[in-house]
């Protein structure tokens, strides 16, 4: 396999997760070492559809996910394992964006499969502290939200970027200091250590999203700030909550202005 679309794929589509994550590392170096390309003559990409993932866990509303105490073990399992669901969804939300998106530049190709690679190694920092904690990844219920939108934005590598890393995935840098300050009440350093690795790390996954988006606005000829407003606004009808984490937001790409229109409601 020497097409780095054919090989996201391969990612995307892998159900175990150990494969998942031993793919994930492996196309990384691939690419670093330059023995993946970008071949022009590949199919188009398939419809999206579920993508690979293991039959557990039992996917329900958000309304409908059990909210439990940090102050207990089972509460600290819970919050880990919900952690580790979205940074598995972010592999295979990552891979689908190297595998879907055509005639992007080749830096578009990198970074994306460079945030997969990161997002595998903080899935595994999770699946690794949740069994410290007597549970495995499936243990809890768990939502599809940053999946359904992938599925939303699929025709559209500019609503991808705008909705996907800059909405979704920045939420992770306004909430992640919270949830780091709780568990550190209750003493829990260990969950405190892998949340400060990937709330540390993440910043710079939002920020590939912004430099892409804002790529996608000047390709298309648009205003990037009211694009950003029309978007959230179709897609989700309602503004991000606050508060926001402006310094963090800041290190990923979001401007003043940015930041004054999200705390304005947009």
């Amino acid at each position: 396999m020497k097409d780095l679309r054919a090989a996201a794929k391969a990612c995307l589509d892998c159900t175990d997760i150990d494969e998942k994550l031993r793919l994930t590392h492996a196309t990384l170096q691939a690419v670093k070492a330059c023995t993946l390309t970008i071949d022009p003559h590949v199919p188009p990409p398939e419809p999206i559809g579920v993508p690979g993932r293991p039959q557990r866990p039992h996917l329900v509303r958000p309304r409908e996910l059990a909210q439990r105490s940090l102050g207990t073990p089972e509460g600290r399992a819970a919050l880990v394992h919900a952690v580790a669901h979205i940074e598995f969804n972010a592999i295979n939300l990552a891979w689908d964006a190297v595998y879907r998106f055509r005639g992007m530049p080749q830096d578009f190709y990198r970074d994306w499969a460079s945030v997969a690679h990161d997002e595998a190694r903080h899935f595994a920092l999770l699946k690794t502290r949740l069994a410290e904690l007597g549970h495995a990844y499936g243990d809890f219920d768990a939502h599809n939200g940053l999946w359904d939108m992938a599925q939303k934005t699929a025709h559209s590598d500019l609503a991808r970027m705008a909705l996907v890393p800059r909405v979704l995935e920045a939420r992770g840098l306004d909430v992640t200091p919270g949830m780091i300050e709780r568990l550190q009440r209750v003493g829990d350093e260990a969950t405190v250590a892998v949340l400060e690795v990937i709330l540390r790390e993440e910043v710079a996954h939002v920020a590939f999203g912004s430099r892409w988006f804002r790529w996608c606005c000047q390709r298309d000829g648009l205003e990037p700030r009211a694009t950003f407003r029309k978007l959230v606004h179709d897609y989700l009808g309602i503004p991000p909550r606050g508060p926001f984490n402006h310094d963090a937001r800041r290190e990923a790409g979001f401007d003043d202005d940015e930041l004054e229109a999200l705390e304005a409601g947009l």
